[in-house]
């Protein structure tokens, strides 16, 4: 069977006495698209836009994956050409769309009517982000599994962000690379086959700013030059470094980090360099330093913003003359040592104010990969926290297996001032606390559980009472619907809270309808 003689009414089989319904073979639901549009809302308000977008962009994936399987072999017999239409006309029979002029022209794909655009809007306006998540999802899942190789579905075009229709480009990872547009290469999400992927470089990385350091680490990788690796306390610095030694052709020679902010002065020297035997008091025998014990891998200065002075000469030294000396010897020992450097501190302010030469700074920033904090990268604070959790439930042996709404929603609430440390720390408190098999709000540190969102500026700009109006309603949300502990947080008397939550609620009556069946 070719697509042009597909019917509907061949691929519905309805039981009337059974009551159960199958499509192109596989058992379905008839499922009214206003639930849909309010389920959409429910997850966006509970988990957020990015995890709501990953988690209906993966429904769509396996449900046209699947569909592939059931449609494999009755239909289209492996035709690439085939199996492009397909993808298109099986979503528009099951109701998602009305296809637009042309099936598939070129790589694209254009869609009148898309349920998703208009229940987005429904319920949230115009959107500044393309919205057909579900239906991007089912293209790529369907593609991706009849061709049997990755197919990305880009939407460049949608009516749920006020263009006349939507528009999606349907390519191979391969055909994205050749083509090198910028949306793709900047971080549009993968397929998301399965689970959260997680980076073969051990780094979650879902927001773009993420995907682009990761990009920048696996590029510098393949040369030998010095790398500063900035970023605050607890980011993962020590972890991006792991990956460029492991991306490099030192991976198969050892990996060494040395703290250079928890050893004196004195020591350290010896750490780095070795020392002969009776050079200081306790040197009873010959011992060789990390720089030596480093050769044919990468050493890591960890924190080198807290070396001393004249600690810091000695490192240029060995940066310039790739050879060490050893304490108490008189002769120079060659070595073969790639050098990444970390450090929490602004070493620009540093050298401004005398406490770091700006020659070694310039040795060590040949390249300087800046990891963000966790804070600007809210993407993956979720993706980061359900692989923490599930570590820690394997280490603490806790049969914990996830968060619940509730808890996922505070996480992205708070700001991480300790960063990816403090996430690691707070997912161990909710594995050793939680009780039902899932980690529940009770279960968070109270910080955590006292944050309330900040307001940020976003595109179109919202004016100063919906601001305000968000805030309170995220107040009152955090205390359980208490008003006086609310208002006495906001620093407003209870009337005047009762007031705004009454004029709110004047606000929102008309928009009730859209829960309506």
């Amino acid at each position: 069977m070719q697509t042009e003689d597909l019917d509907i009414k061949d691929l519905f089989q309805f039981d009337l006495e059974g009551g159960l319904i199958h499509f192109a073979g596989v058992r379905s639901l008839v499922v009214d698209v206003c639930a849909m549009g309010i389920l959409r809302r429910d997850l966006i308000a509970q988990l957020g836009l990015a995890t709501a977008r990953t988690v209906l962009t993966r429904f769509g994936f396996n449900h046209g994956r699947r569909m592939a399987e059931a449609m494999a072999a009755r239909f289209h017999g492996g035709r690439p050409d085939q199996c492009r239409r397909a993808s298109a006309v099986i979503p528009m029979l099951e109701g998602m769309y009305r296809l637009g002029p042309g099936i598939l022209a070129g790589s694209g794909l254009s869609l009148i009517d898309s349920f998703e655009a208009e229940q987005h809007i429904a319920h949230h306006g115009l959107g500044d982000t393309a919205v057909c998540w579900t239906i991007c999802g089912f293209t790529s899942g369907y593609l991706s599994c009849a061709l049997g190789q990755d197919v990305v579905v880009v939407e460049d075009r949608c009516a749920g962000k006020g263009d006349r229709d939507c528009h999606l480009l349907c390519r191979t990872r391969e055909e994205w690379e050749s083509v090198g547009t910028g949306e793709f290469r900047q971080g549009h999400p993968d397929p998301p086959a399965g689970p959260d992927r997680q980076e073969s470089t051990g780094l979650v990385a879902r927001s773009q700013a993420m995907r682009h350091l990761i990009d920048l680490a696996q590029r510098v990788a393949k040369v030998d030059s010095t790398v500063l690796i900035s970023g605050e306390s607890g980011t993962g610095k020590e972890r991006v470094a792991r990956l460029v030694h492991n991306a490099s052709s030192r991976a198969p020679g050892p990996f060494i980090a040395v703290n250079c902010g928890a050893i004196t002065e004195t020591l350290l020297e010896s750490e780095l360099f070795g020392h002969v035997k009776g050079a200081f008091t306790g040197a009873l025998q010959e011992r060789p330093g990390l720089f030596e014990s480093a050769n044919g891998g990468t050493l890591l200065l960890d924190e080198v913003g807290e070396v001393s002075p004249a600690m810091q000469v000695k490192l240029l030294r060995v940066l310039q003359e790739r050879e060490i000396r050893r304490v108490g010897e008189s002769t120079s020992r060659p070595i073969d040592v790639r050098v990444l450097a970390a450090t929490n501190r602004e070493l620009a302010q540093e050298i401004a104010e005398g406490r770091f030469r700006k020659d070694l700074y310039y040795r060590l920033h040949v390249v300087e990969l800046g990891v963000p904090p966790l804070r600007k990268r809210r993407e993956d604070i979720l993706p980061l926290a359900r692989l923490l959790l599930a570590e820690a439930a394997h280490r603490l042996n806790r049969p914990v297996s996830g968060l619940s709404s509730r808890a996922a929603d505070q996480l992205l609430r708070y700001s991480w001032p300790g960063n990816v440390r403090e996430l690691e720390n707070a997912m161990e408190r909710a594995v050793a606390l939680a009780q039902d098999g899932h980690a529940e709000l009770d279960d968070l540190p109270e910080e955590v559980r006292q944050a309330v969102p900040v307001p940020v500026m976003t595109c179109p700009v919202k004016r100063l009472e919906d601001i305000e109006r968000e805030y309170i309603l995220a107040v009152l949300e955090v205390n359980g619907g208490n008003q006086a502990r609310s208002a006495e947080q906001l620093g407003i008397g209870s009337a005047t809270l009762y007031r705004k939550l009454k004029s709110y609620a004047l606000a929102f009556r008309g928009a009730r309808k859209l829960d309506q069946p």
